[in-house]
């Protein structure tokens, strides 16, 4: 009983983090979270616990625990390093990238304009990597692939959401996915099909750190 309280525990928090309802430095009360959601404060504390060793939480002693702040600048490089990885491993896949493949892609960019019009970051955040992935996993190269994965893993341990932040990249990137998918249509060189995915990466970092200069 205990467990499934504290994933339930974990999960709320989780979720809250993810869509910027608790931002960066919000104290986390571990009476005020059992009180929401019904518990004792132990699943509640065994949740941050686990968000703490994921480095989502951090603890000071007489404070308590609070969302860890984003570092800009590890935020930047993780970003520039998967629009590097992506781009190479979308490259490499663009032998394999049939009529079907796009297809899906397609579809799902579909699914991403539609969540367009009553927005949800946390979802949109998830379809949008269901479609990156739909194009990046179609490269044989399997150390590639690896680290395009220790790239979305790093973002999300960092909990980069562009689109909770920048509310208005979302859009921006559903038509950049358009490009890209036109480029492959058209069998545009795999180079071409490159640099666009990756500048389409970059761009949405740069979306975030002006936001950021602004605030």
């Amino acid at each position: 009983m205990t467990t499934s309280k504290s994933q339930l525990a974990y999960d709320h928090l989780h979720e809250r983090i993810e869509s910027g309802t608790y931002g960066p430095g919000y104290r986390l009360v571990l009476d005020s979270i059992a009180r929401e959601l019904g518990v004792s404060v132990v699943p509640v504390r065994e949740a941050i616990r686990r968000l703490e060793a994921e480095g989502v939480v951090t603890f000071e002693r007489n404070v308590g625990a609070r969302v860890a702040e984003i570092d800009p600048g590890q935020l930047g490089e993780t970003t520039e390093m998967l629009a590097v990885v992506e781009g190479a491993a979308v490259a490499f896949a663009v032998p394999y990238l049939g009529a079907e493949q796009i297809a899906e892609a397609r579809r799902l960019n579909v699914r991403l304009r539609e969540s367009l019009e009553e927005f949800d970051p946390v979802t949109f955040t998830r379809r949008n990597e269901a479609f990156h992935r739909s194009l990046s996993d179609g490269c044989p190269n399997m150390q590639i692939r690896a680290l395009v994965d220790s790239g979305w893993r790093r973002l999300a341990q960092i909990r980069q959401s562009t689109f909770g932040f920048v509310p208005g990249r979302a859009r921006e990137s559903v038509e950049e996915h358009e490009g890209i998918l036109e480029l492959l249509e058209r069998g545009a060189d795999a180079r071409e099909v490159e640099l666009a995915v990756r500048e389409h990466r970059l761009r949405s970092l740069h979306a975030y750190l002006d936001r950021r200069q602004e605030n």
